[in-house]
């Protein structure tokens, strides 16, 4: 598994070009099988992911590239990699829901547009590089009530918890104990497990009781960065 990033360029497409390309990406990805909710459907129509990629790559946005991102080994998800996760998770309006990786910050403003007003985002990022470049994004599109932190993703961030969905967006040896426990009675977590050389498996938890710990399923096969911190690599 890998991807061919294409050659930087200075980007040359307008507003009404990357609208028809977002609306044919989205038509795919629900013939694709990737695209279910009526939620997560309205807002990958409407946050514009070109928005949260280098300008030099900015024009490809709609490619199933994962392209570089300020910070270290920092990147931008393919774009059907968002629906795989939040339609496994079941993310749905009124959730709180806690991103792990903020990358770009593309994902914590689909998950802010899903779980919409009455639903919160927490989002931690671990390299100051990346936080940085994911704030500037997600404050200049008017995403003010997206809590954001630089901080250890392993170790969640308990004073918003419990949280009814957890996204780990890069690879963990196990599931950190800090985030299971801040998941909420019914909640689902997601994450890569395993190294790249090794493969990862994207597996779906689930919270049932506090003394029988998750279930746990295999989704799919995944190639995602590896998590850093206290409970990474």
């Amino acid at each position: 598994m890998g991807w061919v990033i294409p050659p930087p360029k200075r980007p040359k497409k307008t507003k009404e070009v990357f609208l028809e390309e977002r609306k044919r990406k989205v038509s795919l990805l629900i013939r694709r099988g990737f695209l279910k909710s009526p939620r997560i459907i309205k807002a990958m129509l409407k946050v514009p992911r070109e928005e949260f990629i280098p300008d030099f790559y900015r024009d490809y946005a709609y490619l199933e590239v994962p392209f570089p991102l300020p910070g270290a080994n920092a990147t931008i998800s393919c774009p059907h990699s968002y629906p795989l996760f939040y339609e496994a998770l079941g993310l749905r309006e009124g959730d709180r829901f806690l991103e792990v990786g903020t990358g770009s910050g593309y994902g914590a403003v689909l998950g802010r547009e899903i779980v919409g007003d009455s639903g919160k985002v927490v989002t931690v990022e671990i390299d100051e590089d990346t936080y940085n470049y994911a704030e500037e994004n997600i404050r200049r599109l008017g995403y003010s009530d997206i809590i954001m932190v630089l901080g250890d993703g392993g170790l969640g961030y308990p004073s918003g918890a419990p949280y009814d969905k957890i996204c780990i967006t890069a690879s963990c040896p196990r599931i950190p104990e800090p985030l299971v426990e801040q998941l909420a009675l019914g909640g689902r977590l997601i994450t890569p497990i395993g190294r790249s050389e090794h493969g990862q498996s994207l597996v779906l938890a689930e919270k049932k009781s506090p003394d029988e710990g998750l279930n746990v399923k295999v989704i799919t096969e995944v190639l995602y960065v590896l998590l850093r911190g206290v409970y990474g690599w």
